[in-house]
């Protein structure tokens, strides 16, 4: 299972805290994180097979993650790439809410996905299929539901479904 923690303003010496895996079939080819040469403010890791990325930041302090909700009954293969949606924003020029009406219109191309983007302006939870969204604006009055100290959502894990993971 894909998981991403993090915690906005939280910490006296950091603005944000994050942690993440990635958990992917064997098989799947990637790249270790690097400046992409077609994009080359952008750092992250790559999936090779459809060009996208799970986590990444960029020279101009944009971050974006994704996870997957993994649902069987969907034929994913023949979907767009989630992994998309991150390299999309990182690549991109537009600002966390533009790119938020994007994902509002097109997300339900996708297979269901939690996406954690934004920049210093704030950071935006997105899931899909349900369309939510949270604000994680770094304020005195948080937009978002607090997971305690700060202003951050507790988790972002593709727990959507109990389907089986195989891996092969």
């Amino acid at each position: 299972m894909c998981l991403i923690v993090f915690a906005l303003d939280c910490h006296p010496r950091y603005r944000l805290v994050l942690a993440a895996n990635r958990d992917e079939y064997f098989n799947r080819p990637t790249a270790p994180a690097a400046f992409w040469a077609d994009a080359p403010q952008v750092l992250a890791g790559r999936d090779l097979l459809a060009g996208g990325t799970w986590l990444g930041v960029t020279r101009e302090r944009r971050l974006a993650a994704v996870t997957y909700y993994r649902e069987p009954s969907l034929p994913v293969h023949q979907l767009p790439s989630r992994g998309r949606l991150a390299a999309d924003f990182l690549a991109g020029t537009m600002t966390p809410e533009a790119y938020l009406e994007r994902i509002r219109r097109e997300g339900g191309r996708y297979g269901g996905f939690n996406l954690l983007f934004g920049d210093d302006s704030g950071l935006f939870y997105h899931t899909s299929p349900t369309g939510t969204v949270t604000p994680t604006r770094s304020s005195p009055t948080p937009a978002s539901a607090s997971s305690g100290n700060g202003t951050s959502p507790p988790y972002s894990s593709p727990a959507a479904t109990t389907a089986p993971a195989p891996r092969p």
